[in-house]
C-alpha cells in the first residue's frame, strides 16, 4: 500500500488534540509533515518541521503554506483541523457579534484560504487530498453554539465544493465530524459546563460518554487514523463525504 509515503502534509492546528495526533500518525507512515499552530512551544513539543501562524488572516494561511512548500515541496495533503471551540458562546439573542465574527475567521475563513492556496498545484500535479475536521455540530446544533455550529456546517459546503471543483484532477476533499473528543478544546467546555450547572467536570465527562454505545468518548488517535485514511492514495474513491467518527452516536 502506498499510504502517504512520501508525501507532503499540512496539518493545521497540530499543536495538540486531533491534530497532534494526525500529524504523528502521518510522519510515521512516512509522510513529511509540517504542524501550524499559534503556538510555538506545543509544535516544539510535537518535533516535527512547524509554522507558527493565525490561520484566520489570508496572511497566516499564505504564509503556512510558503513555509511548508519552502522547507518540503509542494504540499499533497491538507488537513484544516485549527479551531475555536464553543465554551464562550451564549444563546443566539445574547450572541455577540465580535464572537461570531472571530469563530468565521479562524473556522470557516481559514479553511477557504487555505484550500484556495494549495488547490492549483494539485490540479498540476493532477493529485491532492484535502481533510477538514468539522464535528457533529456540523450536522446537529449544539446549544448555545450559533457561530460554532454555523462554521462547522458551512466547512462541509466547503468540502463539497472543493469535492466537485477538483474531482476532475485527482483531488478528494472530505471531512470528518468528531463527536466529544477529550481534548483541551473540549475540556475548556466541560469545565465552563461543569461551572454553568453547579456539577463536576467528571460528572459532565460521564454524561458526554453516555451519550454513545460504546460508553466512552472517542480518542484523537481514532480520529486520526480516519484522516489518515482519506488522505492516503488508497482513498480516492472516497470525496465529497462527511464522515462521523462518534462511536456509533449521532452526537
Amino acid at each position: 500500500m502506498a499510504g502517504v509515503e512520501g508525501r507532503v502534509a499540512l496539518v493545521t492546528g497540530g499543536g495538540r488534540g486531533i491534530g497532534r495526533a494526525t500529524a504523528e500518525l502521518l510522519a510515521s507512515r512516512g509522510a513529511k509533515v509540517m504542524c501550524v499552530a499559534r503556538s510555538r512551544q506545543e509544535l516544539i513539543d510535537v518535533g516535527l518541521e512547524y509554522s507558527v501562524a493565525d490561520l484566520g488572516s489570508p496572511e497566516g494561511c499564505a504564509h503556512a503554506v510558503a513555509e511548508a512548500e519552502q522547507r518540503l515541496g509542494p504540499i499533497e495533503i491538507l488537513v484544516c483541523n485549527h479551531g475555536i471551540g464553543s465554551a464562550h458562546e451564549r444563546v443566539v439573542w445574547e450572541q455577540q457579534p465580535e464572537v461570531w465574527s472571530e469563530t468565521m475567521r479562524v473556522n470557516l475563513n481559514g479553511p477557504f484560504h487555505l484550500s484556495r492556496l494549495v488547490l492549483q498545484g494539485m490540479i498540476e500535479r493532477q493529485f491532492g487530498r484535502i481533510v477538514y475536521t468539522s464535528s457533529t455540530a456540523g450536522l446537529i446544533a449544539e446549544p448555545a453554539g450559533s457561530a460554532y455550529n454555523s462554521s462547522k456546517h458551512g466547512l462541509l459546503g466547503l468540502m463539497r465544493s472543493v469535492a466537485v471543483d477538483g474531482g476532475a484532477y485527482g483531488i478528494t476533499s472530505n471531512a470528518v465530524l468528531p463527536g466529544w473528543v477529550r481534548t483541551e478544546m473540549a475540556e475548556r467546555s466541560a469545565r465552563q459546563e461543569a461551572k454553568d450547572r453547579g456539577i463536576t467536570t467528571d460528572q459532565v465527562w460521564k454524561e458526554r460518554a453516555a451519550l454513545y454505545p460504546a460508553g466512552r468518548v472517542a480518542t484523537p488517535q481514532e480520529v486520526a487514523e480516519m484522516i489518515a485514511f482519506l488522505a492516503s492514495e488508497e482513498s480516492s474513491g472516497v470525496s465529497g463525504e462527511a464522515i462521523r467518527v462518534a462511536l456509533g452516536g449521532w452526537y
